[in-house]
């Protein structure tokens, strides 16, 4: 069993509702067979603004460690997901968007064209997903074999088993 990881799952988009965020219910159930512990779920507009404000008040909350994103990582002029999640975290980390771009790209040459980003703000990790439930599940399966060290890391344990 993983650690009890306590996420936000937050859907970018100006067209989704709650009832038709197939991508967010993805995230979520992924987020859930994990192990996190989903203590909210957003659909936050692609302006830029509203987004990136979310994203801040998000990471001083302090029963946040990770903040997974779904949507708005595309080439749309709408699509402000990694310019918002830059405008708010302290230091990026690349290999977990580096390695997501890499085994997807295996599966569909589109995914070059993902644009997320990771990164790291108030010991919060925020991930970058796709907008499709296909690109959630698979970018997801990528990450999910370090998500539970890395949230261990933010939180000071700094220990490595061999």
């Amino acid at each position: 069993m993983q650690s009890n990881i306590k996420a936000v799952a937050v859907t970018v988009s100006d067209t989704r509702r709650a009832d038709d965020d197939l991508s967010g219910r993805t995230l979520a159930e992924l987020l859930e067979q994990f192990g996190a512990e989903i203590v909210d779920r957003l659909i936050v507009s692609d302006d830029f603004d509203d987004l990136r404000q979310t994203l801040y008040v998000l990471t001083e909350r302090p029963d946040v460690e990770l903040i997974v994103t779904t949507g708005g990582t595309g080439f749309a002029a709408r699509d402000n997901t990694p310019e918002a999640t830059r405008a708010v975290i302290e230091k990026e980390a690349p290999g977990l968007a580096e390695a997501m771009r890499r085994e997807t790209s295996r599966i569909t040459p589109l995914a070059m064209l993902s644009r997320g980003v990771c990164g790291i703000r108030n010991g919060t990790l925020i991930v970058n997903l796709p907008g499709s439930p296909k690109g959630v599940r698979e970018c997801f399966e990528v990450v999910r074999p370090v998500l539970d060290h890395a949230v261990k890391l933010l939180r000071g344990d700094t220990r490595h088993d061999e």
